[in-house]
């Protein structure tokens, strides 16, 4: 999957990515406001979350449970290293079976699976993306 997107279209879009997602865990790439937490709001909503979700910046990673699905998003930004990483059990999420999103992944990215979807966003301009999905 690859296209350039207006924000107004993230429900298609998104609906798009679980389509085409081989893979639970998904690996969400690029520049900081470009907009992977959004999206990832809009992924949990069509698995059927209904609470509030919002960005694990401090607490790393946030659980969220529906009648279907479970959803670990992890925002990796201020993980200083990969033992950071292990020392939050890292790999018991990502060996779960659970849906995981992941933003700044390239800051564990000798801890991530071989079998994982990754996503590359850019911001075009204020109202347009470009995605990029690579199984």
């Amino acid at each position: 999957m690859q296209r350039e997107y207006n924000l107004s279209e993230i429900e298609a879009i998104a609906a798009g990515i679980l389509a085409a997602s081989k893979y639970k865990i998904i690996a969400f790439h690029g520049e900081m406001g470009v907009g992977k937490t959004t999206l990832i709001k809009v992924l949990a909503k069509q698995l059927g979350i209904t609470e509030l979700t919002n960005s694990p910046t401090f607490s790393i990673v946030n659980e969220y449970r529906s009648a279907d699905a479970i959803i670990y998003h992890f925002d990796c930004y201020r993980i200083e290293d990969e033992i950071e990483a292990y020392d939050i059990g890292i790999e018991d999420y990502l060996y779960s079976d659970a849906w995981c999103f992941i933003e700044w992944p390239e800051r564990i990215k000798n801890l991530l699976p071989n079998e994982i979807t990754k996503v590359h966003i850019k911001k075009i301009n204020e109202q347009l993306r470009s995605i990029h999905l690579k199984n």
